[in-house]
C-alpha cells in the first residue's frame, strides 16, 4: 500500500543557464541541460527521498520522455502509473540566472490529457495516507482524486501551482491543506475573494491580516503560504490545529547556499507529505520544519526532481 500518492506532470527540462535572465527582446548565452521535472514528478521524488512510500500517477507520451520517466521512477522506488497519450510527454523551458532564480515556460503535451476515468480507476488513491496533487494537469483529474482520497479519509494536500484563473470554490473545498507560494497565494485572492494584491505585499503583511485573508479563503482547512526567503506563513482553522498550540504563524527559511531555486516549492510539498507519513502524531508544525529544511536543501543544488536530497544528507545537515 502507498503511503503517499502524488497525481501530477512529468516534464522533461531543458534549462539555461545565464548571468542575468532574458529581457523581452534580448537574446543572451547561457549553458545548457536537460533533466527531469513537473512539478508532480518532483514532488513524486521528494516524497521518495525523504523516505515515504510513493506511487505517481500521470500522462506520459510514446517517446524517450516517457522512458526517462519510468527509468527515474524505478530507481527511486516510486510505483509509476502512467495514462499512455498520443501527445508528446511533457516539456519546459527554463532560464536560471546567477542568483538562482527562474522564469519557465511549459509545453503540457501528454500532461494535458490525464483524465477522471484514469484516476479514478487507481485504488492506490483510496489507500494512500496522503495524496498530493499540483495544477499542471486537468482540474477534474486533480478533482477527482481529491475526492477519492478524502472519501478514503487520506490527507488531501492541493498544491495550487501553478496559479490557474480556472481554479474554483469547489476544488479548493476539496483539500485539508492548500500550499500556495506568495504569487499562487495573490492570484487566488483575485479570483476568490476580488481581492487585488502584489506578491511582494503580502510578504510584508503581517500575521494578524494574513491570518484573516487566508481565512477567508480556505476557511475549512490549513493554509501553508511559502514566501522564499521569507519563510513559511501557516494559518490553521481554529477548529483543526493539527497539533499546533497557535492557529497561525511562521517559520523563518533556513539559511542555504542557494544554487537554483527551480523546484523548491515541490520540494517543500513532497517532503510535507512524507512527514505526515512518517509522524502522523506530531505537531504540524514538526511536519513543516523538515520540510521547510529539505526545501531549503534542494536549492543548493541544480535541477529540479535531480535536485531532491536524500533523507540521510537531511538529517546530516539539519540532525533528526
Amino acid at each position: 500500500m502507498a503511503e503517499v500518492v502524488v497525481v501530477g506532470s512529468f516534464n522533461v527540462d531543458h534549462v539555461w543557464r545565464c548571468p542575468q535572465l532574458p529581457e523581452p527582446g534580448e537574446t543572451r548565452g547561457g549553458d545548457y541541460s536537460t533533466g527531469p521535472g513537473g512539478k508532480g514528478f518532483n514532488q513524486a521524488t521528494a516524497a521518495a527521498r525523504a523516505g515515504a512510500k510513493t506511487t505517481f500517477f500521470c500522462a506520459l507520451g510514446a517517446d524517450t520522455g516517457a522512458q526517462l520517466a519510468r527509468t527515474l521512477a524505478a530507481a527511486d522506488g516510486i510505483a509509476l502509473h502512467d495514462q499512455c497519450s498520443d501527445a508528446p510527454t511533457g516539456t519546459a523551458g527554463i532560464f536560471v540566472d546567477a542568483q538562482g532564480r527562474n522564469s519557465i515556460v511549459m509545453g503540457a503535451g501528454a500532461n494535458a490529457t490525464l483524465s477522471p476515468g484514469f484516476v479514478g480507476g487507481q485504488r492506490a488513491i483510496a489507500d494512500a495516507q496522503v495524496l498530493l496533487a499540483q495544477l499542471e494537469s486537468p482540474l477534474d483529474a486533480i478533482a477527482c482524486a481529491l475526492t477519492l482520497a478524502r472519501a478514503a479519509g487520506a490527507v488531501a494536500i492541493l498544491n495550487p501551482a501553478p496559479a490557474d484563473a480556472r481554479t474554483t470554490p469547489g476544488l479548493l473545498a476539496l483539500a485539508d491543506i492548500l500550499t500556495p507560494n506568495e504569487s499562487e497565494f495573490v492570484a487566488l485572492l483575485a479570483r476568490h475573494l476580488d481581492t487585488q494584491l502584489g506578491a511582494a505585499a503580502v510578504t510584508g503583511l503581517d500575521d494578524a491580516n494574513l491570518h484573516a485573508l487566508a481565512r477567508r479563503l480556505f476557511s475549512h482547512g490549513t493554509l501553508v503560504l511559502t514566501l522564499g526567503a521569507g519563510g513559511i506563513f501557516v494559518s490553521h482553522a481554529a477548529s483543526n490545529r493539527r497539533g499546533d498550540a497557535a492557529d497561525c504563524y511562521r517559520l523563518a527559511a533556513e539559511p542555504a547556499q542557494v544554487v537554483d531555486t527551480t523546484g523548491a516549492g515541490d520540494a517543500c510539498n513532497g517532503a510535507l507529505a512524507a512527514s505526515l507519513v512518517d509522524r502522523p502524531d506530531a505537531p504540524f508544525a514538526e511536519h513543516l520544519r523538515f520540510a521547510n529544511r529539505y526545501a531549503a536543501l534542494s536549492t543548493e543544488r541544480a535541477g529540479a526532481a535531480i535536485a531532491m536530497p536524500r533523507l540521510a544528507e537531511v538529517v546530516a545537515r539539519f540532525g533528526a
